[in-house]
């Protein structure tokens, strides 16, 4: 969206609070992206959008007052429910393949708003060394979660993560460099055992 009818539509905001289903519009599919790469469970990531956005509508004057672009924002406030999230679950984790596990996926496809990103997503799985990648992303520190899914998968800068988690640029930098050391580890950890495991049943 163009940044000054982006700007536009937030003032407009004030007067008239169905602007924001333009918006809404516009970043539901990014930030269900997000939170969907973040958990790795659909329903789970569908209440979380829906509580981002609850909360986005209702601290949008927070957002007037803070020097950050739209986008940060809302994704500051996805990450925030995230973390809250695992932290309430005690990180209990779903991998990627059981978001259709139950029922049939074109069953669930059906009448969905999210049904292009969720196709898309679903593409995405039929490659193994991507979901090798997100199980063992999901297996790391959430300091690392964030800034990797944010970096690689939302294609964000680094001055855009240091805004949406308020850290240092700096420490963003930091976190990536150990959070890709700790990733090849573990990845390199899960590939070595399954060559073991193989090995041992070619016995």
């Amino acid at each position: 969206m163009n940044p000054d009818r982006e700007k536009e539509l937030i003032l407009k905001l004030k007067e008239d609070p169905k602007a924001f289903g333009i918006l809404y519009e516009e970043y539901y599919p990014k930030i269900f992206g997000y939170i969907l790469r973040r958990v790795g469970h659909l329903e789970t990531a569908q209440d979380l959008t829906s509580e981002t956005f609850l909360k986005a509508v209702r601290n949008l004057w927070q957002y007037r007052i803070m020097n950050l672009p739209f986008s940060s924002w809302f994704y500051k406030i996805a990450t925030n429910e995230i973390n809250y999230y695992f932290r309430k679950k005690k990180q209990i984790i779903y991998p990627l393949e059981s978001i259709f596990a139950d029922g049939d996926p074109e069953d669930e496809l059906s009448n969905n708003p999210e049904t292009e990103l969720i196709e898309a997503e679903e593409k995405l799985q039929i490659y193994q060394d991507f979901i090798n990648v997100q199980k063992a992303i999901l297996k790391l520190d959430l300091k690392y979660q964030e800034v990797l899914t944010l970096k690689y998968f939302e294609k964000k800068k680094i001055n855009e993560i240091s805004q949406i988690l308020n850290k240092k640029e700096g420490t963003i930098k930091s976190l990536l460099s150990r959070g890709i050391e700790k990733l090849r580890e573990l990845i390199s950890r899960d590939d070595d055992a399954t060559f073991c495991k193989n090995k041992h049943y070619r016995r």
